[in-house]
Parts: C-alpha cells; sequence; structure tokens
C-alpha cells in the first residue's frame, strides 16, 4: 500500500519483533540507528492509551550529505524515519516514506538517482526482511 509517496506493508510479527528485526536489518545495512521512540510509552506516562507504536530513526551520512548538498531542505525528511504499529483489528504495519519520493519532493533530479535508488533498495530489503518470514 502506498499514499503520497508512503510505503506500509502488512507484518506476519508482533509489533517488538517487527521493529526488532527492522532495527537489525538496517544496522546489517550499514546504516546508523539515531533514535527508537515508543510513541505507546510515551502516551502511557501521559495517562492516555495508543496501541503499540515505535518510531526508528535513521541513516547513512555518504547517502544523505549529497542528497542536502543538492538541496539542504530535504533534511526536514532526513535521516528516514519508519514507523511500526499495531491497528484496531490487531493487525501489524511498518510504514515508510520512499526516498524515491522523497527526492521527487524536493526537486533532486537526475543529481540523485543513483543514491536514492541504493537508498530505497536497502530500506526495501530492510523492511521486507522486518516483516516476513524466512
Amino acid at each position: 500500500m502506498a499514499a503520497d509517496g508512503l510505503t506500509t506493508l502488512p507484518s506476519s510479527f508482533q509489533p517488538r519483533e517487527t521493529m526488532d528485526r527492522l532495527e537489525a536489518g538496517i544496522k546489517a545495512k550499514g546504516m546508523t540507528v539515531f533514535a527508537r521512540i515508543d510513541h505507546a510509552a510515551g502516551a502511557a506516562a501521559a495517562g492516555l492509551p495508543l496501541r503499540p507504536t515505535e518510531l526508528l530513526i535513521f541513516g547513512n551520512a555518504k547517502a544523505g550529505t549529497p542528497l542536502m548538498q543538492a538541496n539542504q531542505a530535504i533534511g526536514i525528511d532526513l535521516p528516514l524515519k519508519a514507523l511500526v504499529y499495531e491497528d484496531a483489528a490487531g493487525k501489524v504495519w511498518l510504514s515508510y516514506s520512499d526516498p524515491r519520493w522523497l527526492a521527487h519532493r524536493h526537486g533532486l533530479g537526475a543529481v540523485a538517482v543513483e543514491t536514492v535508488n541504493a537508498m530505497a533498495a536497502a530500506l526495501n530489503a530492510a523492511a521486507t526482511k522486518a516483516t516476513k518470514p524466512p
């Protein structure tokens, strides 16, 4: 499922396992994990209910910097982010912004095609591995 550059995949695993698998996959691809934010824990601390919802913030300066050199405004969308959440029916999802869409959004054009395609392939591989059994 994709809308406005957002790729959403169903997961065969529970939310925490999906996120653990994604984090391991991101690190295995040589990317840095900057933060893992547990929105449900934050909601609970505020006395509010929220189904499992976690955000992973990650990236790679060797890939991201050339994009920002082409158009610094893409820095609003970098580092990359991925969200794992459980919906009201108990189904688990993993969503992320497609790097190709981000490049288009910021008008990067041909100068970034190779880098963006490599980013998209690495992210897709990590997301697929996180959501599908081997």
